[in-house]
């Protein structure tokens, strides 16, 4: 049996699309067959080179939903349910070790310093070679973890849920929104999206959405942002102003930067009140040096200042639920789907910012 792969030979460079065996299973192992595919910003930094992370030759793709066709010994899902062939799934992207001290005395699985993740760490050399999404084929380790999915549903919504959903979710579970907060998101792609419907699910009062995009913006309200401010017709001065005026003068309670821009994560500082916290969580691979005046920026204003990276299996569930709750929503983020074979333009459509969300469809 043989699955077809869109690989990473050099970067920058067309990805190749090749016919390659399907090795034999080992206990524990599941055959997928992808049904869709995310195409992150993230693979975007991976196709260009600019993450240290990746090796070559690579099947990109850590975001995937599919259709179990064979499983070799016995696996469960989250809910220790049997996985069946024939069974939609959606997987947990990264894979810690549990053992470690970040996994079993910080419960901060994020943080293991053995975690992989698909369409990320391994190369298409590494055993048993299908590590990646972008193909029809993947298979997944004994121990990733497995999650069911409705099968009335179209599976490219789902796809986002396992990292922009995930990683917004771990954002909030690190710096929460209380009851009536103002929470400031700036960035209104999948992560942006995301921390919409997150901040008014833990009751936010007003979320503020910034961005550029008029139908970003348009697809933020429909998730729950109670303000707009177009960031391409307004300057950081009106931005401020208009955040001290909905606030009386204090400043956002939290405010989120989902963008990975340096200029945002300036601006974001500026933007939180006395005693406010500040959630990174844009940067999925380095991107340079910024200035900062740690006295007047954070100390003197006795800021919270938190970093995010990447989430683990119970931030993708919490994104699965908020879909499951604004379907047609979040159905509506999927805006590009391309075959397999249009890998490549699918990731300069990404890369260009056309897409809200593209999806491969193999």
């Amino acid at each position: 049996m043989k699955a077809t792969v869109a690989l990473l030979r050099v970067f920058g460079e067309p990805l190749s699309l090749e016919e390659v065996e399907i090795p034999p299973l080992r206990e524990g192992q599941i055959l997928v067959r992808v049904e869709a595919a995310g195409v992150c910003g993230s693979d975007v930094h991976m196709w260009r080179g600019r993450d240290p992370r990746t090796p070559l030759p690579i099947i990109l793709g850590h975001e995937g939903v599919g259709r179990v066709l064979e499983v070799c010994g016995q696996r469960q899902d989250l809910y220790g349910r049997p996985i069946d062939a024939g069974q939609r799934i959606l997987w947990e992207r990264g894979v810690s070790c549990g053992r470690c001290y970040a996994c079993a005395v910080l419960h901060e699985p994020s943080q293991c310093p053995s975690r992989w993740a698909y369409g990320i760490h391994r190369a298409f050399s590494v055993l048993p070679h299908l590590n990646g999404c972008y193909a029809t084929h993947i298979i997944l380790e004994p121990t990733t973890s497995l999650i069911p999915l409705d099968e009335e549903e179209d599976p490219a919504i789902w796809v986002a849920a396992s990292c922009s959903g995930a990683t917004a979710a771990h954002g909030f579970d690190l710096s929460p929104a209380h009851l009536g907060d103002t929470v400031v998101i700036l960035g209104p792609g999948p992560l942006g999206a995301f921390s919409v419907a997150l901040a008014r699910a833990q009751g936010a009062g007003h979320v503020v959405m910034i961005g550029g995009t008029p139908e970003r913006l348009a697809l933020c309200q429909r998730l729950g942002a109670t303000h707009l401010l177009n960031r391409q017709t307004t300057s950081s001065q009106e931005r401020r102003e208009a955040i001290l005026a909905l606030t009386q003068g204090r400043g956002a309670d939290l405010v989120i930067e989902t963008s990975g821009s340096l200029s945002a994560a300036r601006e974001a500082l500026e933007l939180a009140r006395q005693g406010g916290t500040v959630s990174w969580v844009g940067f999925g691979a380095p991107a340079g040096e910024m200035p900062l005046a740690p006295f007047e920026a954070i100390v003197r204003k006795n800021l919270r200042l938190q970093g995010v990276w990447v989430s683990d299996v119970r931030h993708t569930l919490q994104a699965v639920h908020l879909i499951r709750q604004h379907r047609e929503a979040f159905a509506a983020l999927v805006t590009h789907r391309f075959p397999l074979a249009m890998a490549t333009e699918a990731l300069r459509c990404v890369e260009a910012r056309e897409a809200m969300k593209a999806v491969l469809i193999p």
